[in-house]
């Protein structure tokens, strides 16, 4: 992977973290385009540490409140009724399907799911699906309404991300629509829980750089995640706006529509689904 390569992919990475889109499935289907190799899991794993360190700098206020109660809550009983220490209880909690199913999963992350078949496939299904949470939600819910077995559906709604072109912000935010939370509450529920996921399995992969066919060198990948960082911050302070005032529809349309036009460029012999397989 070279320096403009890992530059391109850094903003690809920033510009589609947060948005309902899946930034796993744009890396993959940018590097097939271009023909460049599939960056791998490791280096979209390791990106992601960018776009989530702007999710701290962003909710940082609110990350030292829950850490601050959660950590008061472990000796104090009066701090386990505080609501900031009740959701980062929920976060934890949270987070237990895909550490679960990631470790389970990883022969299938690193290969099997990264068939774009499967992306435009999911492109497509989970746009619809967050169309009709969308529509149908009561959006009435604020996270102090979050209990256990709610944490748990944004957890596997999480987990459901493992798979490219699910989206974890798009899965999580339709879970959370389906449950009856407003969007803004959703969508911040969805990028706290994902920061013990990614940064967990960011570092886990860390080791993979460079190593077992991926692609992806230390020097463009520290790049992209810098890159993914200060693109990132820009984007979620824009989403956190905008889902106040409107709908997830101009997104459903792009999902529904770049999951066509992918399906119609493999049926069409112009892309091979296994395009830029790491170590190709």
């Amino acid at each position: 992977m070279g320096w403009f390569e890992a530059l391109v992919l850094g903003l690809v990475q920033g510009l589609t973290e947060f948005l309902p889109i899946s930034s796993s499935a744009h890396l993959r289907i940018v590097a097939a385009l271009v023909g460049w190799d599939d960056p791998g899991a490791a280096f979209t794993a390791v990106t992601q540490i960018g776009t989530e360190l702007a999710v701290i700098l962003y909710f940082g206020k609110k990350i030292g409140r829950i850490l601050q109660a959660w950590f008061f809550s472990l000796y104090r009983r009066s701090w386990r009724r505080d609501p900031d220490a009740r959701l980062g209880w929920l976060i934890i909690v949270g987070s237990i399907p895909i550490v679960v199913l990631g470790l389970l999963l990883q022969d299938q992350i690193d290969e099997a799911f990264r068939d774009l078949r499967i992306t435009a496939s999911t492109l497509i299904v989970f746009g619809v699906i967050l169309l009709i949470a969308d529509r149908v939600g009561s959006q009435r819910r604020s996270l102090d309404h979050l209990t256990v077995p709610h944490g748990l559906g944004f957890g596997f709604a999480q987990a459901l991300a493992l798979i490219p072109g699910v989206s974890r912000s798009g899965g999580t935010t339709s879970a959370g629509l389906l449950m009856g939370y407003t969007r803004a509450d959703a969508a911040e529920y969805s990028f706290l829980l994902a920061l013990p996921a990614v940064f967990g399995s960011g570092l886990y992969k860390l080791t993979d750089i460079g190593k077992n066919g991926e692609t992806a060198q230390w020097g463009p990948t520290i790049l992209a995640t810098l890159v993914a960082f200060g693109v990132g911050y820009v984007v979620i302070a824009w989403l956190m706006s905008y889902i106040k005032r409107k709908s997830f529809v101009p997104f459903v349309i792009y999902r529904i529509v770049l999951g066509l036009l992918l399906f119609g460029l493999i049926i069409g012999g112009v892309l091979d689904p296994n395009a830029g397989p790491v170590g190709s």
